[in-house]
C-alpha cells in the first residue's frame, strides 16, 4: 500500500519568524545602500533569497544574501514554534501519515528550526536548501521531499503560508493548505489557489479530520 504524508513548510508556518526576515532582509538591504521598504519585503517572504532580492532591485545581489544571514542570525535562537505544532505531528503520525518538513532553508536554519521545533522522534525527513538547486516557488524542494519518503504526489498534501508555497505545491502536482500565520492575507491565499485555510496550526490541528489532510487519510481507508 502507496505512503501518504504531510509536506510542511517551516517558517511563518510552524515557527513563529516571518516579521525576523522582514526585519532582517530589511537592516540588509539598508546595509547596503537599498531603501526597500519592510511590507514590499514581507509580500516576498517564502520566495527563495536570492529571487527575493532580484524582484527587489532588478538585479542579483549577493552581498544583500549574505548581509541578510548575519543580521538574522542572532535570532535563531529565540525561534518559537506556533502552538500546537509538534501535537498536529503527532496527530498526523497516528492516522498513519509520514511528516516531512521541505523548506528552502540553509543548513544552519534548518538545524535551528528543527531545534525550536524538537519534535525529531516524529520527522520522517527533513529537507532544506541542500537537498534542491533551486527554492520556492521552484517545486525542487518538494520533489526531494517526496523522493525521501518514497511519496508521489497524489497520496499527500502540503501546509504552508505564503503564495510560493501554494505554487510550489501546484507544480509539484499537489494540494496546499494555507495558515494565516505568516502575515499573507486570505484573499491572496485564496487567488494564489489554496485548497483550504486555516488561521494557524492550532486550528488545522482542530479540524484536523475534516481538513484535505483528514480526506486524504479517509480516502486511504476506503481503497484499503
Amino acid at each position: 500500500m502507496a505512503r501518504i504524508g504531510v509536506l510542511f513548510d517551516i517558517d511563518g508556518t510552524l515557527v513563529d519568524d516571518n516579521y525576523l526576515h522582514v526585519v532582517a532582509w530589511w537592516q540588509a538591504f539598508r546595509a547596503h545602500g537599498h531603501d526597500v521598504s519592510m511590507t514590499d519585503v514581507h509580500r516576498l517572504i517564502g520566495r527563495g533569497s536570492s529571487g527575493l532580492v532580484k524582484d527587489l532591485l532588478g538585479r542579483e545581489d549577493d552581498a544583500v544574501v549574505t548581509a541578510h544571514s548575519h543580521f538574522y542570525g542572532p535570532y535563531l535562537e529565540q525561534l518559537r514554534p506556533f502552538p500546537d505544532a509538534r501535537e498536529l505531528f503527532r496527530d498526523c503520525k497516528e492516522r498513519g501519515l509520514a511528516v516531512v518538513l521541505a523548506t528552502s532553508a540553509d543548513p544552519d536554519e534548518v538545524e535551528m528550526l528543527t531545534k525550536a521545533l524538537d519534535a525529531d522522534d516524529v520527522l520522517d525527513a527533513v529537507t532544506g536548501a541542500k537537498d534542491a538547486g533551486a527554492a520556492k516557488p521552484d517545486p525542487a524542494i518538494l520533489f526531494a521531499a517526496m523522493k525521501k519518503v518514497d511519496l508521489r504526489p497524489e497520496h499527500c498534501v502540503m501546509v504552508g503560508d505564503t503564495v510560493w508555497d501554494i505554487e510550489a505545491a501546484k507544480g509539484a502536482g499537489l494540494p496546499c493548505i494555507a495558515v494565516l500565520s505568516g502575515g499573507i492575507p486570505r484573499e491572496e491565499l485564496q487567488r494564489a489557489g489554496a485548497v483550504a485555510i486555516y488561521a494557524d496550526v492550532a486550528e488545522l490541528r482542530k479540524e484536523l479530520d475534516a481538513s484535505p489532510i483528514g480526506r486524504l487519510v479517509k480516502d486511504r481507508a476506503a481503497t484499503g
